[in-house]
C-alpha cells in the first residue's frame, strides 16, 4: 500500500531511530520511530529496556496503519490519493487521531478544499508551548502532498 509508504517514510525522516526510551521535544518517553505506547496498549516508559531496529520498525508499521484507519475514519475522502492519505496518516501518527478528529483542518480536507487544507495543517507546528523548526519542516512535506 502506497500511502503507508508514503506516511512511513515522512515519520521516519522526522522521527529518527532510538533503540533506547527518550524523551521527544514535548516531553513524551518515546521509542524506536517515534514510538509512545507498545502495541499492547502500554506506554512508554524511561525505565524501558532497548529494542532492536526490527522491532521499532514493527511498531512503526504497526501504529501507522492505525493512524491510516484514523485519517480514512474522519477524511473519507483521502481513498483517491494515496500521497494525501499517507500525509495526513502521518499528522496522526504525530499528533494523535483526536487531532485531527476535531479539528478545521479535517473539515476542510472533506470539503476538498486543498489551499485551505495546506494552511491549517501549518498550524500545527508546535511541540511543549513553543514552534519547532523539525515540525515546520514535517508540515511543509505533509502539506506539499495535499495538492488539489
Amino acid at each position: 500500500m502506497k500511502a503507508l509508504e508514503v506516511a512511513s517514510s515522512i515519520a521516519s525522516i522526522f522521527e529518527g531511530l532510538f533503540l533506547k526510551p527518550y524523551r521527544c521535544p514535548a516531553n513524551v518517553p518515546t521509542i524506536g520511530r517515534g514510538t509512545t505506547r507498545y502495541p499492547d496498549g502500554k506506554k512508554v516508559t524511561m525505565q524501558d529496556p532497548p529494542i532492536t531496529v526490527a522491532k521499532a520498525d514493527l511498531m512503526l508499521d504497526y501504529e501507522m496503519k492505525k493512524s491510516l484507519s484514523s485519517a480514512i475514519k474522519y477524511c473519507p475522502g483521502l481513498l483517491g490519493s494515496d500521497e494525501k492519505w499517507g500525509a495526513i496518516a502521518d499528522f496522526v501518527y504525530n499528533l494523535g487521531a483526536g487531532n485531527l478528529q476535531c479539528s478545521t483542518l479535517r473539515r476542510r480536507i472533506n470539503q476538498q478544499n486543498w489551499p485551505e487544507a495546506r494552511k491549517e495543517l501549518m498550524k500545527w507546528v508546535r511541540g511543549g508551548g513553543r514552534v519547532l523548526p523539525g515540525l515546520v519542516k514535517r508540515r511543509v512535506i505533509e502539506a506539499s502532498l495535499l495538492k488539489g
